[in-house]
């Protein structure tokens, strides 16, 4: 599989297959590469999966938001000509793609959100680490999942990075802001958008009662759990993750 990052202009992305288009939106500490399971998987069922580099650190510090995110993904399904989407985001990508597809819904078609941040507030600020010891920021890094040891030493060495970098600590805490100011409570039941709720049983970042929470508040969604699993059901139970999501695609007709 081709994983190499395709760069025109201000857009880098990598995207697999051809068919009916996914484009999945990362976390604030997630790489494309977490989404390794999906890009490997529905390629073969008939998806093209389209995977955007979120402009996390290279936006001005003003535009360092959510908001400015959901713009960006705009901007980029227009630069790939993309009319109608299925949307998957984990984390603050699930959060943009909530608030892009309250400010874009004529271009999704259906959403899927997993450990998305949009309602509980405390949840970027708190299982963000500051800055510490490698051991504090390997201990914080493997408590996103439910199994420690799929925090590797690879993702425990690039959030000891981001953490010591003064700039991308600050718009870090920035965009931890700016998600606590879009909580969308009152947004979601004006919001009928099919969406597929993928949750972690044991998530502590954003724990079930959030996804209880989006469940209850959006008009039309259906909640899956995964047991013994953390913050990112796709990199830490890909299998499982795929043919809940698969199955949600068949049963709503989005082939």
């Amino acid at each position: 599989m081709d994983t190499s990052v395709i760069t025109e202009g201000k857009f880098r992305y990598i995207e697999f297959g051809e068919g009916t288009p996914i484009v999945v939106l990362h976390g604030l500490m997630g790489g494309l590469s977490n989404f390794g399971g999906v890009s490997s998987f529905f390629p073969e069922k008939g998806y093209k999966v389209i995977l955007p580099e979120l402009p996390i650190y290279d936006m001005p510090m003003l535009k360092t938001t959510v908001k400015h995110f959901a713009k960006f993904v705009a901007e980029f399904l227009e630069h790939k000509g993309l009319d109608e989407v299925l949307l998957l985001g984990n984390s603050l990508g699930g959060h943009v793609g909530l608030l892009f597809t309250k400010m874009y819904p004529e271009k999704v078609k259906g959403l899927i959100i997993t450990g998305s941040s949009g309602l509980y507030e405390s949840a970027m600020g708190d299982s963000y680490p500051k800055r510490g010891s490698y051991e504090f920021i390997e201990k914080k890094a493997q408590d996103v999942f439910y199994d420690p040891a799929v925090a590797t030493k690879e993702i425990v060495d690039e959030v000891y990075a981001t953490v010591n970098d003064r700039v991308k600590l600050v718009k870090t805490l920035a965009i931890a802001k700016s998600a606590i100011r879009h909580n969308m409570a009152k947004d979601l039941p004006k919001m009928p958008t099919p969406t597929c709720i993928i949750w972690g049983k044991n998530d502590s970042v954003t724990p079930p009662e959030v996804a209880e929470e989006f469940h209850t508040l959006l008009p039309d969604s259906d909640l899956y759990w995964i047991d013994k699993c953390g913050h990112a059901p796709m990199m830490e139970h890909p299998d499982t993750f795929n043919e809940l999501l698969y199955a949600w695609l068949l049963a709503r007709k989005f082939q």
